[in-house]
């Protein structure tokens, strides 16, 4: 029989939960060759080390290499050292660099593993003396340091950059900047103030019809140096009309943790390939409908990522940038790490009743590879919250 166990409740009650017994989703072996699948990952803090999780960083590189590993064993690739990663809410450049240099390096040793990483300017905090040139040179040293590693780059949004321009023109000169100095194309990352306030007006706008017209531009001004954009706006609307104008070779990644299954699938005119954070939580649905995809059965594809729709817009509920909390937290449920703690403390972030539905929506998607395991885990997990 299913285990039962007593969840709290957003109106304050207690009430038991007996698991669906739904078999977990698994995918079948082999490359997935229709679509580009990139699951933004998380790190694993080490537990143990005896440092302020708030203010220091100490990771466990081998559970965090180990989960990379898993992420690649199903076919999908992997983008590194992202927001998902906890840029910029805990984990400095400083360690990214090492991370970046792992991982790229770890990433050698498994046939057809596709790695991407980030580069921002998120060592350059921004200020008041802090100039165009500065945001530039930033942007110079993270990319020098990922192509020296031998990985490809995902431009990232700069915080820097958005406090210190003045005009779309700045975001045109940086990018331009930078796109003609990359050795392999980039994929470039419009990251909303949903996920991080601090980006609020990016590409020199807070109109998002001229934010997008100043993207489109470096775009088709730059094609042949961008492999593809990634949109985080969560607006499902916004990314179909902007792909519609991309050049035919650029790509358009979908960062939409709401509405991924339609602009995946795509349309008559063209369609989305992935590079979500939810692909970090979802990794075995998210494998297993992109290869049914690869054979046209869209139908099963509909079928195995309609519930992870439901459990992506819990983990991604407002506070949106809280949602690492939820990508960590299933991995503990799914054993990928022995602990629920992060980097920052952010495992703090989220409440027991959210994290109590996100426990059931993982059980109804199929998405707990040890339903018994992931029980007691859950159980830990509310003891410490008083509940028994």
């Amino acid at each position: 029989m299913p285990p039962t166990l007593t969840l709290p409740r957003l109106d304050g009650t207690l009430v038991p939960y007996t698991l669906s017994g739904r078999a977990p989703v698994t995918a079948p072996p082999g490359p997935i060759t229709s679509r580009v699948g990139m699951a933004a990952v998380h790190v694993v803090a080490d537990p143990l080390a005896g440092v302020n999780p708030t203010l220091d960083v100490a990771l466990d590189w081998d559970a965090t290499l180990r989960f990379r590993h898993h992420v690649w064993s199903l076919g999908l690739a992997v983008a590194e050292a992202m927001d998902t990663s906890q840029r910029g809410m805990g984990l400095p450049w400083a360690s990214a660099k090492e991370l970046i240099k792992r991982s790229v390096a770890e990433s050698k040793t498994v046939q057809s593993a596709v790695l991407a990483s980030g580069a921002g300017t998120d060592h350059l905090a921004p200020g008041p003396r802090v100039t165009i040139a500065d945001v530039e040179a930033a942007y110079e040293e993270q990319c020098a340091w990922i192509e020296g590693c031998g990985g490809r780059i995902i431009l990232m949004a700069s915080r820097a950059l958005a406090a210190c321009a003045k005009e779309p023109g700045d975001y045109l000169k940086v990018y331009g900047r930078i796109l003609s100095q990359v050795r392999e194309p980039v994929i470039i990352h419009w990251l909303g103030e949903m996920f991080d306030p601090a980006l609020e007006g990016y590409w020199g706008s807070s109109d998002l019809d001229q934010a997008a017209e100043t993207l489109l531009t470096i775009v088709k001004e730059h094609a042949s140096r961008i492999d593809g954009v990634k949109i985080s706006l969560l607006d499902q609307a916004r990314e179909i009309a902007m792909r519609k104008r991309f050049p035919a070779s650029v790509r358009m990644y979908t960062g939409d943790d709401f509405d991924y299954p339609t602009t995946i699938r795509g349309d008559a005119d063209r369609h989305s390939d992935a590079l979500l954070g939810i692909f970090d939580v979802i990794a075995p649905a998210a494998a297993a409908a992109l290869k049914a995809l690869d054979h046209g059965d869209l139908a099963r594809y509909a079928d195995v990522l309609a519930p992870t729709l439901t459990l992506s817009r819990q983990i991604f509920a407002a506070p949106t940038r809280f949602y690492k909390t939820g990508v960590v937290f299933a991995a503990y449920l799914n054993g990928h790490q022995s602990h629920f703690r992060m980097v920052g403390g952010q495992e703090s972030t989220r409440a027991v009743v959210h994290l109590a539905e996100q426990f059931v929506l993982m059980d109804r998607a199929g998405l707990l590879r040890d339903p018994d395991a992931a029980t007691a885990r859950m159980r830990r997990v509310l003891a410490v919250a008083g509940v028994e």
